[in-house]
């Protein structure tokens, strides 16, 4: 089944009891049993939710994958995922990644003894000199949030199985209709079902996808222990959202191909990250591993002052300032002072995170618009 097909029709079934084409919100906390212990597979709606089963069972499909597990936001997911180790263990991650999360590694499970590793991955041997006896995973995003890094999924994957790691994969920016870790040796797909999951700026949600059975048990015991889970008439909204989720990837990946063009041609842009040109680090990996560049762009600006970026910023008309992504409208955002604030300055600055840059999420107006827009917050400066 190709992939446009899948995410319209898999997990998914017409109500039994109505013949309803779409999923009904399954909106109770509690279903009635014939007799103690003897219900029709569901007890408490934390344990387990109609909606919420057909929306996980649709992701599983749509990353190719055998188990769909979802969260009531990215984090509550990635939560999930480190509360599998134990104080001691170690885990290896990139130096250029989401801010919430390194806020969660670093603030919260540090605490508990945990160590994680921040390390650049543009070549997958630079993690072997932090390999040891603790380490137990490798926790990857690509492309990074915001520097656009690209990570050679293969290799990580074949590095992770030589010391029998786990490998977790941030699949946010990409989505499943550009990019598929499980295929490529993953463990576990992570997905902010925030961004273009869902689509459209209105659900906070995040979802584990894994093969493994074990595996799989032991994230959806966290998942109902520790209660992270998302109401029905969300997992509603993003069933909705996946049904054109190819349709905004391709319009979301051309748009991003014309602004990325028109940025890297302006003469006040000093640099613009996009994994789609050949100029980029690891473009041929992209190539490999994508199926298109998407809309995700990051760029600084010539002289690289903080005011100018927030000139620039207060300047858009379309491109709306806001945290998140992945929505069908044009977003843009600061990370240094937005998204990835939590980390350290000389952190941000060590991987190119300047205080000049810009993050945009590219949406799915017309890009003609969109260029319009950019030139005239541009001309500001």
């Amino acid at each position: 089944m190709k992939f446009g097909t899948k995410a319209i029709h898999a997990g998914v079934e017409p109500d039994a009891s109505t013949g309803a084409i779409m999923t009904p919100i399954f909106q109770t906390s509690t279903y009635v049993q014939k007799s103690p212990g003897n219900n029709l597979g569901y007890e408490y709606s934390r344990t387990h939710n109609p909606t919420r089963t057909a929306l996980q069972n649709n992701l599983a499909a749509i990353e190719n994958g055998k188990h769909g597990i979802c969260f009531s936001s990215g984090l509550g997911a990635i939560d999930a995922v480190v509360k599998l180790f134990n104080p001691g263990d170690e885990i290896i991650t990139t130096n250029d990644l989401y801010g919430g999360t390194y806020r969660l590694f670093t603030k919260v499970f540090e605490r508990y003894g945990i160590k994680f590793h921040f390390v650049p991955m543009s070549d997958p041997s630079g993690v072997e000199p932090y390999i040891n006896a603790n380490t137990k995973m490798i926790w990857v995003e690509t492309p990074t949030n915001p520097m656009m890094n690209i990570i050679d999924l293969d290799g990580m994957a074949k590095i992770s199985k030589v010391h029998n790691l786990l490998l977790a994969v941030d699949n946010t920016f990409a989505s499943p209709y550009l990019q598929n870790p499980l295929d490529l040796g993953a463990d576990i797909v992570m997905h902010s079902v925030t961004k273009y999951l869902g689509g459209h700026s209105d659900v906070v949600m995040g979802a584990l996808i894994v093969n493994d059975d074990e595996l799989a048990s032991r994230l959806v015991f966290l998942q109902n222990a520790c209660g992270a889970v998302p109401g029905p008439q969300d997992c509603f909204l993003v069933l909705r959202g996946i049904k054109t989720l190819h349709l905004r990837m391709e319009r979301h990946s051309q748009n991003g191909k014309t602004i990325a063009a028109y940025l890297k041609n302006h003469p006040k842009v000093a640099k613009v990250y996009w994994p789609g040109f050949e100029d980029h680090p690891n473009h041929e990996i992209a190539k490999k591993q994508m199926r298109d560049f998407g809309g995700m762009i990051s760029f600084s600006l010539v002289g690289n002052r903080l005011e100018d970026a927030k000139k620039v910023l207060g300047s858009f008309e379309l491109f709306a300032l806001a945290e998140s992504l992945g929505g069908v409208e044009s977003l843009c955002g600061h990370p240094a002072t937005m998204t990835h604030a939590s980390i350290p300055k000389e952190d941000r600055e060590k991987v190119g995170l300047v205080d000049s840059l810009i993050r945009l999420s590219v949406g799915v107006e017309d890009a003609e618009d969109l260029k319009k827009d950019l030139a005239n917050a541009l001309g500001k400066i």
